[in-house]
């Protein structure tokens, strides 16, 4: 298994947005569900957004729902994560993996997670 690549964190006002991307090598993501979570300092990594293989299939948490968005282009091998309306409190590191299961809430069901971009948001 070959992990996954985050990329497009960094430094954003509350309000603005960014998009990050999942990327991934050969055939990882191939016929998988993918999902990203987040981990700020001193929490647990929680469950953020995961999306089928079609992408016909997608899943939010509550406390991004209607703010972030999940794509995937299987012809590049990657994963975006659209993140409109930025608070402070969606600061963490971002991690993708991969999800033999299916589109779930339960990190323990993901495989091969990346090692993370970091979001920022400042007031």
């Amino acid at each position: 298994q070959v992990q996954p690549v985050e990329s497009g964190g960094g430094l954003v006002q509350a309000g603005g947005s960014l998009r990050l991307s999942c990327a991934a090598s050969g055939r990882t993501f191939s016929s998988y569900a993918v999902g990203w979570s987040r981990q700020s300092p001193g929490k647990e990594r929680e469950f953020v957004a995961a999306i089928s293989w079609a992408g016909n299939q997608v899943f939010y948490a509550d406390s991004v729902q209607g703010r972030f968005t999940i794509s995937r282009d299987n012809a590049k091998n990657t994963v975006y994560l659209q993140m409109n309306g930025l608070k402070p409190e969606d600061t963490a590191v971002y991690y993708c993996a991969r999800s033999p299961t299916g589109v779930v809430r339960r990190l323990s069901d993901y495989e091969s997670w990346g090692q993370g971009t970091q979001v920022t948001v400042s007031l």
